[in-house]
């Protein structure tokens, strides 16, 4: 970009001279502009890519730390059956699910929790969103409810969730390239797309 510069000025004083042609310098600086556009989305792909190596570093020792200390099942507070299948932590609790789910059954959880209280089951993302593409997950087939797992219609939920054999995740905060916040996914564990 350097000799591209370099080359209009020598171009500008070519035209001031009148030995160019202005059409000539006018060409040379848009040809310039364009590189610097691209040298610039170059950059921003490699800030892109430094900020993606490190949310998955961070994620990756998280993993670790996790897998290093012992985990706690916590499934009672959540009015689990003997059939309760899953593993919890402070901040996620996970249910695998006794039946299949797909995003066809939506429905009937939906008219359960209006039923229950009254208005519309809060969902903040049904299958794929611009945030599961931004963190690499395949998210087709789960739903995210905007809703505290420890609050009483996340409390409710996950008893339904349960008491149906429907798989789900469930976030009390945010995890760095996993969970943005509380909610509870429902639908087996997204995994990262290739």
């Amino acid at each position: 970009m350097t000799k591209a510069a370099a080359k209009l000025e020598d171009l500008r004083a070519l035209v001031a001279e009148g030995l160019v042609a202005k059409a000539s310098l006018e060409e040379e600086e848009q040809a310039l502009a364009t590189l610097r556009a691209k040298v610039q989305a170059t950059q921003k792909q490699i800030a892109d890519s430094d900020n993606m190596i490190a949310e998955i570093t961070a994620e990756a020792e998280l993993a670790k730390k996790r897998a290093a200390s012992p985990v706690k099942l916590v499934a009672k507070q959540y009015g689990a059956t003997q059939n309760y299948k899953g593993s919890s932590t402070a901040t996620m609790l996970r249910y695998n699910g006794l039946s299949g789910w797909s995003l066809a059954n939506l429905g009937n959880v939906e008219a359960f929790f209006t039923g229950k209280f009254g208005h519309a089951l809060p969902t903040s993302a049904v299958g794929q969103s611009a945030t599961h593409n931004r963190l690499g997950y395949d998210h087709r087939n789960a739903v995210d409810v905007a809703l505290h797992p420890d609050s009483s219609e996340g409390q409710a939920l996950i008893s339904y969730l349960q008491a149906q054999g429907i798989p789900f995740l469930a976030f009390r905060g945010a995890i760095p390239g996993v969970a943005t916040g509380p909610h509870i996914h429902i639908g087996s564990p997204s995994h990262r797309l290739a």
